[in-house]
């Protein structure tokens, strides 16, 4: 059997991961799949060091296992029966997500974080990630089984990326990758201050370019890139802002790939000076469509459940279409993504 070898690379979009989360199931029962590297920010890295850590204690159904774990800590449900119940009975996914969007809870929430710091809770505050986080192995996510993991956050004085890779990849990074600055305390590590990695890398593909990993970088987009409505009220106006805002840096690495890619076409630059990476590009722009800041924000067994069957209904696709694609060419039109 033909293996072939991917590099993943993993948005960030707090309970939207669930979708990554199906993405990842379904390509890890695929043995023709080695994952050689994970670069991932804020959800994206919780993701990424939850299949490391899983892998690295049970191969793959370990990794299977460790992704379940890690999001029956977030608010999934296990039981497929429970699932299966909680979704007949639930209504359709745009209703689902406009009655969490106009609930009181989430009118308390997006008035707090923008009349409240999280620094004026004083002594009370505490990173809801950390008992989560907390949790995982990290000997295991640090160590040398399974793929490389990268962990983006933000430098909150330079701006700047920040990459956490090998022993550096602490309970502290993960929360740093995942700090949004409206909910969380900025997070310090060694004297510096991190936000959420997703504003400068959602996720970082540069760290994917080393020659010793595989030319194929597989993004799972999580916040969707298109939207047909433009939006008209303040709850959808700030939305679109943070999606547009969070695929920024993913959009502009893509451009410099097709830059390069150019060159290299034209004989501008010399095969080899550069590597000539292949981009492909598994999401579900319909479904994140029909969902909003307040399903980003606050974990809902039925939508998490809806979220990772179609991640895993997304994966299956893309491996039926284009796995023979792999190592040959991209997936994903560059020069037609940046002309529209």
């Amino acid at each position: 059997m033909s293996v072939k070898r991917i590099n993943l690379a993993l948005q960030g979009g707090g309970a939207h991961g669930a979708f990554t989360w199906g993405v990842l199931d379904r390509l890890l029962e695929d043995e023709r799949l080695d994952i050689a590297a994970i670069s991932g920010a804020s959800a994206g890295a919780m993701n990424g060091a939850a299949l490391k850590a899983g892998m690295a204690a049970g191969g793959r159904n370990g990794a299977k296992e460790n992704l379940d774990w890690f999001w029956g800590q977030v608010g999934a449900v296990a039981d497929d029966r429970v699932v299966a119940w909680m979704d007949a009975v639930a209504p359709d996914t745009p209703t689902l997500a406009a009655a969490m969007a106009n609930s009181p809870v989430a009118a308390l929430m997006d008035m707090t974080s923008r009349l409240m710091s999280p620094y004026d809770q004083g002594p009370f505050y505490s990173n809801p990630l950390k008992p989560i986080v907390d949790k995982f192995k990290f000997e295991a996510v640090c160590g040398d089984t399974g793929p490389e993991l990268f962990v983006g956050a933000t430098n909150v004085r330079t701006g700047k990326v920040k990459i956490f890779t090998g022993d550096a990849i602490t309970s502290e990074a993960l929360m740093a990758s995942a700090c949004l600055p409206t909910l969380f305390q900025a997070v310090e590590i060694d004297g510096e201050a991190y936000w959420d990695g997703g504003y400068t890398g959602n996720p970082a593909l540069f760290p994917l370019y080393a020659e010793s990993l595989p030319a194929d970088i597989m993004v799972i987009n999580i916040n969707p890139l298109h939207r047909a409505e433009v939006p008209t009220d303040t709850q959808a106006i700030q939305n679109r802002i943070n999606e547009i805002s969070f695929n920024s840096s993913l959009l502009r690495e893509l451009r410099a790939i097709n830059f390069v890619k150019r060159l290299l076409h034209d004989g501008s630059m010399t095969n080899g000076t550069m590597k000539d990476v292949l981009v492909h590009i598994i999401s579900d722009d319909l479904l994140m469509n029909d969902l909003n800041v307040a399903t980003k924000s606050s974990p809902n067994p039925v939508v998490l459940a809806r979220l990772k069957s179609a991640g895993r209904a997304a994966a299956d696709a893309f491996l039926e279409q284009h796995f023979d694609d792999l190592g040959q060419r991209d997936t994903v039109n560059l020069v037609d993504m940046f002309d529209a």
